[in-house]
């Protein structure tokens, strides 16, 4: 006899703005994705996320509770965002208490690979492909490495 318990990828109870796209498989249930957001392949967003409107993720990421991401941001292949630090030195085990929240303002650049710990990371900023954001980003600019610094500023205007 088999014990097997196999789900389908899914899209529950997610509120859409206007001319989203998406491309299955993804997995994402209970958030929020505005006007002309692309959501590609093996993408699981989780609960209470919102992704802002005119914004592209790319396949293979993971977008856990607690995170905000702006408008016209561009999230690569494969970035992992975190909200649980191990602060007891293991998982939380779903003690939500412990989790972190993660807020991207607009027109953020997130290269493949990267990894967003619980941060905050101010509007204009561009992350190297394959960065370890540990901590905010409050001056924008080009950002890369373990942990990712700043390795030169955009001037706006």
């Amino acid at each position: 006899m088999s014990s097997e318990k196999i789900y389908e990828s899914k899209i529950i109870d997610v509120t859409f703005g206007v001319d989203v796209t998406i491309i299955n498989p993804v997995n994402i249930y209970e958030c929020f994705i505005g006007d002309k957001a692309f959501i590609g392949p093996f993408v699981e967003i989780q609960k209470g996320v919102i992704i802002g409107a005119s914004s592209k993720i790319q396949s293979h990421t993971f977008i856990c509770e607690l995170v905000e991401i702006g408008e016209y941001c561009f999230v690569g292949h494969g970035v992992m965002f975190i909200n649980d630090l191990f602060e007891e030195g293991a998982p939380a085990r779903g003690n939500r208490s412990f989790w972190k929240r993660t807020r991207i303002e607009s027109n953020v650049s997130i290269g493949s690979n990267a990894t967003i710990l619980p941060v905050f990371i101010c509007s204009n900023t561009v992350i190297g492909a394959g960065s370890v954001v540990t901590k905010d980003i409050v001056v924008p600019g080009v950002y890369a490495g373990n942990p990712a610094k700043l390795i030169r500023k955009i001037i706006l205007g």
